[in-house]
């Protein structure tokens, strides 16, 4: 049986990887001659992580997923345990990492260098996660999972609503947010040069 929650999960996952995409490709070209477009949509594209992997789907595979598939599968402790840091970690970092693009947009290419290493540690760390959630953890789920831990599961991922995977509307509130980063941004997110 399909559930929906792992298409959620999956495609939530590929948007974000393309964002962090993006993102690298965007910090690896630089201000070059429009620093204003440049922080401004790196900005934007930092508040996306913080608003909703960060605030939407994390905490709904912590609270619901996880400990589900703990729970039906024990030997994956030390993959959840791992899993759940990573989440502690990434949730800071987010708000560090717009912090340490204020300093370098504000005080100066001797902040570059700072941004750039812990943006680095940051997606490599987001990939390396999303990789073991996709290659331990939700196979584990979708063999082991009662229909009752999806029901839980799926009403829970049904309600995030992430626009950037291509299959909603973005709120009305994040209608400035999401055009900034599609108008700004290079593909594979956005229709900009960055």
């Amino acid at each position: 049986m399909k559930h929906r929650s792992l298409e959620i999960i999956r495609d939530e996952h590929s948007s974000l990887a393309a964002m962090l995409q993006s993102m690298r490709m965007l910090v690896a070209r630089g201000p070059r001659d429009n620093p204003k477009n440049f922080f401004d949509v790196l900005r934007a594209m930092l508040f996306y992580i913080d608003e909703f992997p960060e605030r939407l789907h994390h905490p709904k595979e912590t609270e619901l997923l996880f400990p589900r598939v703990l729970k039906a599968v024990p030997e994956l402790g030390v993959a959840v345990a791992r899993l759940d840091r990573d989440h502690e970690y990434t949730e800071k970092a987010v708000r560090d990492i717009q912090h340490l693009l204020l300093g370098w947009e504000l005080l100066g290419e001797s902040r570059r260098e700072t941004f750039t290493d812990a943006f680095d540690r940051y997606v490599n760390l987001y990939l390396a996660h999303m990789q073991l959630e996709e290659k331990e953890v939700l196979p584990a789920a979708e063999k082991h999972l009662t229909e009752e831990d999806w029901q839980a599961v799926d009403a829970a991922f049904e309600k995030n609503c992430d626009p950037l995977t291509g299959k909603f509307k973005p709120e009305p509130m994040y209608d400035r947010l999401f055009t900034r980063i599609v108008q700004n941004a290079p593909a594979p997110i956005g229709l900009g040069q960055g």
